[in-house]
């Protein structure tokens, strides 16, 4: 038989605070998300397709994270001469490692170094873009092409929306490389034909407090394209404009407008997670935290279904849903209770 226990969580104690109204938006398409919980916080066209420029590099970096070396040393070969646009200015026989380019890639949006990284990884541009795309789908980029790893797109182009690539980084994100890269300000590297120090072009990074990382881009065709991740207390955001004139300002704007309006609230605590019924005890092994405004916290509900038939393991599941929409799912699990042993039942035994 199927027990059900509805819990209305009428009051949430908020990780951070807030008070805004509305915002002003300069992007063709734009998109605010949420990093740990995926939700999306505002939006603007956001499934609109168009050129990415230079945000390209991000899936670029991530694939050559995880599939490539990033110890190994690579030579330059003859494939930078095909490059022209932002560039780290490598030379045909210089040599560098795979992390330092990477570097370059991100921080000076170096296009020479994304056909060098390409084909270290793949062994071709070609078998690159390949890997790209089959990345692409594994996380759900659903209305997303690439045909090459800079962005440029006089020849080649690259299409994809605000929200795959919300969805991109949000992926990315989880990498401790990736996010050691996108935040850093400065870096220097030497090689046996030249040294190095690169300062990041993504302006907003040092300049608003917030801001943890991200990559701009800009082609005429595309107009100035902009991912940045943003930190405050607990609340960690992602946001993406693309074709904006006023690419910087309005990521403070749009970053201000969620800071304050949304606040991180702990729904469910798996370190204070107590459920009794029946003098059996139930417990779960994930938490949950949500992104919600001052209104939406007293529309939220938590509902446990258990079937008491099961005595061991998993018994069931939390849902937690607003304005009655599920939004995440927790499984339950019942406490096991250890028998205590007399003397004569252990001798027995």
């Amino acid at each position: 038989m199927n027990k059900v226990l509805v819990i209305l969580l009428l009051f949430l104690i908020p990780l951070n605070v807030f008070c805004k109204e509305d915002t002003f938006d300069t992007a063709k398409s734009s998109i605010v998300m949420d990093i740990d919980s995926g939700r999306v916080l505002y939006e603007n066209n956001a499934d609109k397709k168009q050129l990415i420029a230079s945000t390209t590099k991000i899936m670029t970096c991530i694939i050559a994270i995880e599939e490539g070396n990033l110890d190994k040393t690579i030579k330059v070969e003859d494939e930078i001469l095909k490059m022209y646009g932002t560039s780290i200015y490598l030379e045909v026989g210089e040599k560098m490692k795979l992390i330092d380019l990477l570097y370059g890639l991100m921080l000076r949006s170096g296009n020479d170094a994304s056909v060098v990284i390409a084909k270290a990884v793949a062994g071709s541009e070609k078998e690159f873009v390949k890997l790209m795309n089959k990345k692409a789908k594994e996380i759900g980029m659903t209305n997303t092409t690439f045909k090459n790893p800079h962005g440029l797109d006089e020849v080649t182009k690259n299409y994809s929306t605000a929200r795959d690539m919300a969805k991109l980084t949000r992926y990315a994100y989880k990498n401790k490389t990736y996010r050691k890269i996108t935040s850093s300000e400065e870096y220097r590297v030497k090689t046996d034909n030249k040294s190095y120090l690169w300062y990041n072009r993504m302006k907003l990074l040092g300049d608003y407090k917030y801001c943890t990382g991200g990559k701009n881009g800009y082609t005429p065709s595309a107009g100035k394209t902009l991912v940045t991740t943003h930190k405050k207390n607990d609340l960690k955001i992602i946001i993406v404009t693309l074709d904006d004139n006023d690419e910087y300002n309005n990521h403070k704007r749009l970053a201000e407008y969620v800071f304050d309006n949304y606040s991180n609230y702990n729904i469910v605590d798996k370190n204070d997670f107590d459920l009794l019924i029946d003098n059996n005890k139930y417990y779960i092994n994930n938490s949950f935290t949500y992104p919600l405004t001052l209104k939406e916290k007293d529309n939220v509900k938590v509902l446990a279904s258990i079937d008491d038939s099961i005595k061991e393991g998993k018994v069931g599941n939390i849902k937690i849903s607003l304005y009655n929409k599920k939004i995440e799912t927790i499984p339950l699990y019942i406490k096991k209770e250890k028998k205590k042993e007399n003397f004569f039942t252990k001798l027995f035994s």
